[in-house]
């Protein structure tokens, strides 16, 4: 029969008996653990505002376009031709946050992640000053309507609205770009109808987020919630609450001053279900590691403060292992771990290696389909090709012709002489590389073609030449 203690997980905080939703008010947090949370979310926020107004080397320093597949990562571009890179860059952020989960839990939920940042340092932060802290809170929902309530909601929901507005322009500048976004915003909006209308589309989704879905989003849509229940083990350390300590032999008990709890067999937890106030997503965290919790650390400052009142030792609520409260035993870098990391080190050696192998131009010529050889005088034999060169850089290439490395040959373009690339741009034509017979091994010759800018090899590629088997030696 289910005891009355495991109850809690037959349903989520944010949802009451008759299913219909439980709005959680946390209480505002205070200490050490929330300063540290401040420093941190403040730096990532003015890095996630920033990141793609940033540029190294003219290239954005995030850029995410998914429509035209062009990726920029801390200055690097990716191209569709670089695909392969990105999706290593992708794979090595899930091992890394896989990593940190299997050693200290949920902690990128609570200290890293824009959906915690935002909700619990901007909005949150937001409603406590217009709203109040959390009994003020409860007695406003419950308030009618008149003129204070009307306009302490108005003045948020229209703050809320101009954050989530503010917002969706840069996430819309990581997804085509900050310049790009720039001229849309200097120009015209409706000159750009179809951009405004995503842009405030992308507001009403962020508006709806932290204005009313809230902590649903950590404990029902995102999916990283469950991860971590088959990630974590007896030796991770989360945010946890020490039963040991907490309940002893006659479990907790509200304070009395003067009695000697330790002598009455009563835990050092004297009940004041503080650190239920202050969860940000209504959870108990003395019923265990549980899905919803984020490793905020709220509880953690909260129950400190009350121990510190009460003259008891800080720390019953404490990052620690569930293996470290049972009995004692310290962190240890498991085997587990060590695979990750070692796996994680591989994957970052195999980026930064394919990173300096990288070219910033790419070349490809293909022999032109359904086209065999054609004769040109009685010993020139003459391939057509197309071809297209990728500037992957921010820079103009000048200047640019081809040459033919091995064997001997002249490559003639349609269009007659040199060409220009422009940034971040290509160059596509066809050209025709004749070749004397007498160079001519076997009816499919191995070409080495050389890209010059102003007379300097900037590429090199490949391809193959046709030629009639009469030639062959």
């Amino acid at each position: 029969m289910e005891t009355s203690e495991e109850n809690f997980r037959d349903s989520i905080g944010t949802v009451n008996e008759e299913g219909k939703r439980a709005w959680v008010f946390p209480k505002k947090p205070h200490g050490k653990f929330y300063k540290y949370r401040k420093y941190v979310s403040y730096f990532l926020l003015a890095f996630l505002i920033l990141a793609p107004f940033i540029k190294i080397n003219g290239n954005q320093f995030l850029l995410f376009n998914v429509l035209e597949r062009r990726f920029n990562i801390f200055g690097f571009p990716f191209w569709p031709q670089d695909f392969y890179l990105f999706v290593i860059s992708m794979v090595i952020g899930v091992v890394f946050v896989t990593l940190f989960t299997v050693a200290f839990g949920r902690i990128f939920c609570g200290w890293i992640c824009p959906q915690t940042i935002f909700m619990e340092m901007v909005f949150r932060r937001i409603e406590y000053w217009i709203d109040g802290d959390r009994g003020a809170q409860m007695r406003l929902k419950k308030q009618e309507w008149n003129a204070q309530k009307i306009k302490k909601r108005v003045l948020k929901w229209f703050i809320f609205f101009c954050i989530s507005f503010l917002i969706a322009n840069v996430f819309l500048a990581y997804l085509i770009g900050s310049d790009q976004l720039i001229r849309y915003v200097t120009e015209n909006p409706l000159n750009h109808i179809s951009t405004l209308i995503s842009l405030l589309i992308f507001t009403a989704v962020f508006y709806f987020v932290f204005a009313w879905f809230r902590e649903q989003v950590c404990i029902i849509a995102c999916p990283y919630g469950r991860l971590q229940g088959v990630l974590l083990d007896n030796k991770s350390i989360v945010v946890a609450y020490d039963h040991k300590r907490g309940e002893k032999d006659n479990g907790r008990k509200k304070f009395k001053k003067g009695e000697d709890r330790e002598a009455l067999g009563y835990g050092d937890c004297i009940d004041c279900k503080q650190c239920v106030h202050v969860c940000p997503t209504g959870i108990d965290i003395r019923n265990g590691t549980q899905l919803e919790c984020v490793n905020c650390t709220a509880c953690i400052d909260e129950c400190n403060t009350i121990m510190d009142k009460v003259n008891l030792p800080k720390g019953l609520i404490r990052y620690a292992s569930e293996d470290n409260i049972e009995k004692k035993t310290p962190f240890t870098f498991t085997p587990r771990l060590k695979g990750y990391t070692a796996v994680l080190l591989i994957l970052t050696g195999l980026l930064v290696g394919m990173l300096f192998l990288r070219n910033d131009v790419e070349a490809t010529i293909l022999r032109l389909p359904g086209q065999l050889y054609e004769h040109k005088g009685e010993h020139i034999i003459s391939n057509v090709y197309t071809f297209k060169i990728i500037n992957k850089t921010v820079n103009e290439i000048e200047d640019v012709h081809f040459e033919l490395l091995a064997p001997k040959g002249e490559v003639k373009l349609v269009s007659g002489g040199n060409f220009d690339i422009p940034k971040e741009g290509l160059y596509e034509s066809t050209l025709f590389i004749e070749i004397d017979k007498a160079f001519l091994k076997k009816d499919k010759t191995d070409l080495k073609i050389g890209v010059f800018s102003n007379n300097t090899l900037i590429e090199t590629t490949s391809t193959t030449f046709l030629g009639p088997r009469s030639y062959r030696k």
